[in-house]
């Protein structure tokens, strides 16, 4: 029974989804690393492989780098390409992490750790102080609307742990935290990755700190509000339509609740056709349920027959995304070969998707000075830009900010089905 009532707590836990951004050589993989191997969440086998590992490149002590760097190429290199995928979880939450490479030349890798993140942790080595890296991380967080920002002050074993060096970082960030337009909970944590120090265990090495733990700060982050509970989104996914003898006429819509709350009983507007119903029933695999809310995945039937499949949407009347064929998006490329202008491309936009030219780039951003760059138009791999898109068919969008489901699209290279671009609505 036991057993049982514990396996069914874990399952409702509270899932965080964090990223991790710095330099290289800032110490991100050591961190994670540190997390993982402080808060017991190693498999005894993962710890004797890292154990051989650092033995045979000669490491004086375990480098627990080596518990995300997983790519040989990483491990040879001592540097992360690849994004990796970290899960563990405490008494509190669950946590995935996204271990995303420093490098300027995987800017890509980075926005895709950090897209679907309810907090960035972004590394400062304490020797170096803020540098343009610091810039550019920042501002993907930013850009990507991540709501909770830790910024972890770390090697303060090599600065002698003073608050003077941690203080001065502190007011450097502070000067620039207004690029962090939407970034409401800022935290500062001074760290040592490699002695353990404030990452898990408290460190008797900087008295004059007086706030939490970095796992004590991700488990008590409040993340319940980072979800849209304003405005109802509901994009179909697939039509449920089980043909048996308890249920000869049943017909559902399958999806997962992009925004607001959604009753049994409420109107609703389907589009694109713009018709009214009522929901008859909210059904998940346990059975019915009375509401639903983001993220939750659950089936609703209507009380009238309409012609309804994938890609299409259910909204409240007073309540409604913008239908459009025109979108302003800021666009992260991810594609050796540059956008094209007047290019044709697939969108995927939540269930949708439909094609699309692309009639205008509007400026670049250097994202090192955060610059905008208007007399250079060639949007190359890893390079943002403000871009103007038209669509073959209307799309229902929301501004990013206000709904990180329904304003965020990708572009797909229809001749080798590649996602070579990932865009936000302004």
């Amino acid at each position: 029974m036991e057993q049982e009532f514990s396996s069914k707590g874990y399952l409702n836990m509270e899932l965080l989804r964090f990223t991790t951004a710095g330099s290289v050589d800032d110490g991100k993989s050591t961190l994670i690393g540190r997390l993982l191997y402080d808060s017991k969440s190693i498999f005894e086998d993962q710890l004797e492989a890292v154990k051989r590992a650092s033995i045979l490149q000669g490491n004086e002590m375990m480098d627990l780098a080596l518990l995300t760097d997983g790519l040989r190429a990483e491990r040879e290199q001592g540097i992360t390409i690849d994004v990796a995928y970290r899960y563990f979880a405490t008494p509190k939450r669950k946590f995935i992490i996204a271990d995303t490479p420093g490098h300027i030349q995987y800017t890509r890798n980075m926005v895709t750790g950090a897209s679907t993140a309810n907090a960035a942790l972004i590394l400062i080595d304490a020797r170096n102080g803020v540098t343009e890296q610091t810039y550019r991380h920042s501002y993907i967080a930013s850009l990507l609307q991540i709501p909770h920002i830790i910024i972890c002050i770390n090697k303060m074993d090599l600065v002698d742990y003073k608050e003077k060096v941690f203080e001065g970082i502190k007011r450097s960030i502070s000067d620039f935290s207004a690029k962090l337009v939407d970034a409401h909970d800022l935290h500062f944590v001074p760290i040592s990755a490699l002695k353990g120090d404030n990452v898990v265990d408290a460190s008797d090495k900087m008295p004059w700190y007086q706030g939490g733990t970095l796992l004590y700060i991700l488990e008590n982050m409040h993340i319940a509000s980072d979800n849209n509970m304003i405005d109802p989104r509901f994009p179909v996914q697939y039509v449920i339509r089980p043909q048996s003898d308890e249920y000869p006429d049943y017909r559902g819509y399958a999806g997962r609740v992009a925004g607001g709350i959604f009753h049994k009983g409420d109107p609703i507007v389907v589009l694109p056709s713009g018709f009214i119903s009522k929901i008859k029933s909210i059904d998940i695999i346990n059975g019915e349920i009375e509401e639903a809310y983001p993220p939750m995945s659950v089936t609703i039937a209507i009380e009238d027959d309409i012609d309804i499949s994938r890609g299409d949407m259910f909204v409240k009347e007073n309540n409604m995304p913008e239908i459009t064929q025109d979108v302003d998006i800021m666009m992260c490329w991810m594609d050796e070969k540059p956008m094209q202008l007047n290019g044709k491309y697939a969108v995927k936009h939540t269930t949708k998707e439909v094609r699309c030219m692309v009639k205008e780039v509007k400026y670049k951003v250097d994202v090192n000075t955060l610059e905008r760059v208007y007399d250079d138009k060639l949007v190359g791999l890893n390079e943002i830009a403000r871009v103007s898109l038209r669509t073959t068919n209307p799309i229902y969008i929301d501004s990013y900010r206000k709904n990180r489901k329904t304003g965020a699209l990708i572009l797909i290279d229809e001749a080798t089905n590649t996602t070579v671009g990932v865009g936000m609505v302004v």
